[in-house]
């Protein structure tokens, strides 16, 4: 069996919090950390739990800002080290370990002429991400990413290993796409649907001072609408680096397979502008760009050893999503590198979902990721970010499971037929909750999951 850490030991520091993403560090501590190399090694770490009589966090690796992998007298199983990526013949399956980052699978992909739109971030891995829903790439047009998920594998909380898809275990496979940290079983395989690579992949930049955010914001939203099938829009504010001036910045990504088709995607958002607004500081229109140059932008907006506080909310198809936002884009803690983003779920986000846990959605999803370096600022920007979004809430449906923290602020992630039976699964599968679920306030949700409701309060 693999090393176990206990808790005490020299090595048990950075085993229990070393591949935590945010420097906010819980102060909470496993019983031991398992290092899973193998299926076997996993399959032991559920029966040493059953005979410890303790629970079991699992850790894939990414950025869970609230560090759900980390609980208090749990056994944490670390699959860090448990990585294989396969491909079928007809090359239109992977077969992926949830430690396989999207940045890992796209390299290896790329190479056989497929792609698969996984996170924005190049060193998320799929396992968290697959199981939030996967807010991947073009998810406005081409869905979630766990609807890609066409099969998985998994260790029950009784140490049984078993293959899941739509003919067998239906039901695990149905939790696995959007239960987020409360899935009830320990994924080791996603059997992930591929599609083929672009050739051409553009992007057009055009970055405004924040006094111009009304008339930016509105035009993002309306061309991201009109756009075809191929575009990614997103509005972004931000203090640009060196600056002490915020900006709000829009880009368009268009995935194409040739640059006369990238060109004429992008040709309406780039022979278009704000109504009103005064020039851009900077426009960049439709130049060159790739996965690999979009992951190491989006990896320089999210750097390593920084403290974070994220939330989200999906805003009401029918709101002032301009207004709503305002303070949020407007007033970013000065000294320090938050972000605050709008992305275009539209039209995707008004088709019928297909029969899965996820089941949150609207045409606008909202994040704000308030990013920072000395313990002395915690205060300051956790007030801000709750003070935003006690104001944001009351005009939202719901929120992503990947930027939330269940133990500052609740609110509905699934819709409520969903999330009922997500939690019957969740009881049915482990009814004595040897797997972690959700972490909740004080750590106590347990085998009874979240309630799935609004928490119409302010939490500082």
């Amino acid at each position: 069996m693999a090393s176990i850490i206990q808790r005490g030991s020299p090595a048990y520091e950075e085993a229990r919090i070393g591949r935590v993403f945010n420097h906010r560090r819980p102060k909470r501590y496993p019983r031991a950390v398992v290092e899973a190399a193998t299926l076997d090694d996993i399959m032991k770490t559920v029966q040493l739990a059953k005979i410890e009589g303790c629970s079991i966090s699992i850790r894939s690796g990414g950025h869970s800002w609230a560090a759900w992998s980390v609980r208090d007298d749990a056994i944490l199983l670390d699959l860090g080290k448990y990585q294989f990526m396969e491909l079928n013949e007809s090359k239109t399956i992977a077969k992926v370990s949830p430690s396989i980052t999207g940045n890992m699978l796209n390299g290896f992909l790329v190479t056989k002429g497929k792609m698969f739109a996984g996170g924005h971030c190049p060193d998320v891995a799929v396992g968290g991400f697959l199981l939030q829903g996967g807010m991947g790439w073009n998810c406005a047009h081409w869905g979630w990413a766990c609807e890609k998920v066409k099969a998985i594998d998994v260790v029950t909380s009784e140490g049984n290993i078993l293959h899941c898809d739509e003919n067998e275990n239906q039901e695990l496979l149905w939790a696995a796409r959007g239960a987020g940290p409360g899935f009830p079983a320990i994924v080791t395989a996603f059997y992930l649907e591929l599609r083929d690579s672009f050739k051409a992949v553009k992007s057009s930049t055009f970055v405004w001072p924040i006094s111009e955010y009304a008339k930016v914001m509105d035009w993002t939203i309306k061309v991201s609408q009109e756009s075809d099938d191929s575009i990614e829009g997103v509005a972004v504010a931000m203090f640009p680096p060196g600056s002490t001036e915020m900006a709000i910045t829009s880009h368009f990504v268009t995935f194409q397979q040739t640059e006369e088709a990238a060109i004429a995607s992008l040709s309406h958002i780039d022979n278009s502008r704000p109504p009103g607004a005064i020039k851009p500081i900077i426009e960049v229109p439709c130049v060159p760009t790739s996965l690999r140059k979009e992951y190491e932008d989006q990896a320089a907006a999210n750097p390593h050893k920084h403290r974070y506080r994220c939330d989200n909310a999906y805003i009401e198809n029918n709101a002032n999503v301009t207004e709503v936002l305002r303070e949020a884009f407007t007033t970013l803690p000065h000294g320090t590198k938050a972000f605050t983003l709008w992305f275009s779920m539209a039209p995707a986000s008004r088709r019928e979902m297909p029969d899965m846990a996820l089941s949150m959605q609207s045409d606008h999803y909202f994040a704000i990721y308030c990013v920072w370096e000395d313990e002395k600022d915690d205060e300051r920007c956790n007030a801000w970010v709750s003070t935003v979004m006690a104001k944001v809430e009351r005009h939202s449906v719901g929120a992503y499971l990947g930027d939330s923290d269940f133990q500052v602020r609740r609110t509905r992630f699934w819709g409520e037929k969903q999330g009922k039976r997500l939690m019957e699964l969740r009881r049915k599968w482990d009814p004595e909750g040897r797997i972690c679920g959700y972490l909740d306030e004080g750590d106590r949700s347990g085998t009874a999951g979240l309630e799935n409701i609004h928490e119409w309060q302010r939490k500082l």
